[in-house]
């Protein structure tokens, strides 16, 4: 069961990293954000900082070891996240190259999930 925490805890940390970090860039706004998802995507300038604050918060969530029915929402909602934004990139002809890293943090995603339910079984979360 220790390997099973240690393996959690590395992917959870990771994911959640990454989710929080790119929710920052969403959520103040940063030109670069700005640019890929109004003029890159075209999706409208309101919805960056309400997908960046998502963001953060579902990364929060996942890493706050209590709530287990706000962790499950919160890994539903990054897995949307996460999916909607590979579906936006191969629909503005991204290359398999380019969804690669897109489909590595699903994965990572999985992983954290499938290994919180497994510590919740175990009775460790």
């Amino acid at each position: 069961m220790k390997k099973v925490n240690i393996a959690y805890w590395i992917i959870t940390v990771i994911i959640a990293g990454m989710m929080i970090f790119s929710g920052v860039v969403n959520a103040l706004e940063m030109a670069d954000s700005v640019k890929m998802m109004t003029h890159d995507l075209g999706y409208p300038e309101y919805i960056i900082r309400f997908l960046g604050v998502a963001k953060i918060l579902g990364g929060i969530t996942i890493l706050v070891p209590k709530f287990p029915r706000l962790k499950e929402w919160a890994y539903a909602g990054l897995f949307f996240d996460l999916l909607g934004a590979t579906y936006s990139l191969a629909c503005i002809g991204a290359t398999v190259a380019n969804l690669l890293p897109m489909l590595a943090f699903i994965l990572l995603l999985f992983a954290s999930y499938f290994l919180h339910i497994k510590r919740l079984k175990a009775g460790k979360a």
